[in-house]
């Protein structure tokens, strides 16, 4: 039998290969090559899996990578470099996901409120980063949302920037950056 986490890994690799619509109970048995018993068994009917599913990805994708990023260490920039390992190390896998999540958004209320708030978290966590950067002098909001808007642009554009040139060019706008001694780099 499958567990509630693997029915959540199926709907997100569905999710991410083919967007939204094609989050069907059947696709899903299909994958998993399971029975609707075993469907009911963990949620209660599409509209139950799709929330939780929306949770599921906020978790997996928004707050692993922030408590990943808050175990690096005790400063703002080395966690602000862990978190743009963690982003390019997932680079590619979360590309087609994070895209689909973004239409998924455009056509549903409970997703685009989902996506609305995982934005707003990660642009403030992004804040919080750059803030405790030496910045006393200047506002963390546009610098914060510099960062995070380079990794949606990155996503958008057909085929999606490579990795290694996503990092060079979170290179150059860390540099941008206040260093935790009051220099920019």
């Amino acid at each position: 039998m499958a567990s509630r986490h693997d029915w959540l890994e199926a709907g997100i690799g569905i999710l991410a290969e083919d967007g939204a619509p094609a989050l069907t109970l059947e696709r899903l048995t299909d994958r998993l090559d399971l029975t609707k018993g075993s469907f009911y068994h963990h949620f209660k009917g599409m509209a139950g899996f799709k929330t939780d599913l929306l949770a599921y990805y906020e978790s997996e994708h928004t707050s692993r990578f922030i408590q990943d990023a808050e175990c690096a260490g005790e400063t703002a920039g080395t966690k602000l470099h862990r978190l743009m390992e963690l982003v390019l190390a997932a680079k590619g896998d979360s590309d087609d996901l994070e895209n689909a999540m973004r239409a998924w958004a455009l056509q549903d209320d409970e997703a685009r409120a989902l996506q609305e708030r995982v934005d707003r978290r990660r642009i403030d966590y992004l804040r919080t980063l750059v803030r405790g950067l030496d910045t006393a002098d200047r506002d963390p909001g546009p610098l914060a949302r510099l960062f995070y808007l380079l990794l949606v642009g990155a996503q958008q554009l057909v085929p999606p920037v490579p990795a290694e040139e996503l990092r060079e060019i979170y290179t150059l706008a860390l540099r941008l950056a206040p260093q935790e001694n009051g220099r920019t780099s």
